[in-house]
This record gives structure tokens, sequence and C-alpha cells, in this order.
């Protein structure tokens, strides 16, 4: 078994609850098929012990793993919208703050050299 890694030992809350969540969805996405733990394992290629993991939301799972239980649900386009540029609204608002102060550093250097 895989030493787990730091980086899913200090996820910040809000992260694991999102996976929680998102594995409970798989769960119920799974159960509302009427699909065996067995059968949806097999279908994904992964062991039970894992799809049960990935249904608790363990970080330790694969990405890939999570992508065929959406990819099983059909959903699997939406991973492409997550980060999305145009949804990045941090890195918009940094980009506008780099433009503003670009701005004043040419204001202040016209007026020197005016």
């Amino acid at each position: 078994m895989p030493k787990p890694s730091v980086a899913t030992d200090q996820l910040p809350a809000s992260v694991a609850k999102a996976l929680r969540d998102l594995g409970e969805n798989l769960a119920l996405a799974r159960q509302r098929r009427k699909e065996s733990l067995r059968a949806w394992a097999s279908r994904m290629a992964v062991s039970v012990p894992t799809l049960i993991r990935m249904e608790k939301g363990d970080p330790s799972v694969g990405m890939g793993v999570y992508a065929t239980a959406l990819w099983l649900m059909g959903r699997h386009t939406a991973l492409s919208d997550i980060a999305e540029p145009a949804q990045d609204l941090n890195a918009l608002e940094q980009d506008i703050e780099a433009v503003r102060q670009r701005a004043k550093r040419m204001s202040r250097k016209s007026e020197v050299l005016a």
C-alpha cells in the first residue's frame, strides 16, 4: 500500500468536506442505478475497497477513479469546467490589480517627465 501523502493529511476542511460530499453523491448515483459495489467497481476497473474509499471521499483515491465514476454517470464533461480560466475569479482580480498598478506607475512616470 502506498505511503499517504502529506498533502492529503493537510487538506483544508472545506476541501475535505467537498470530497466527502462528492463521494456521497457518487454513492447515491450508483445506488439510484441499482448497481452493487462489486458491479460498479468492476465497471470502473477498481477494487471494491477502492470504490468504498472513493464513496467516503477519501483524498488518497486517485483523481482518475473519481473521473471514471463521473463518466459512468455521464458527468465527466463537467471536469473541464472546474478550473476554466474564465471562472477563476481570484486570478481575474489579480489581473485587474496588476493593470491598476501598471497604470499608477505610468501615471507617475508621465508626471515626472512633464
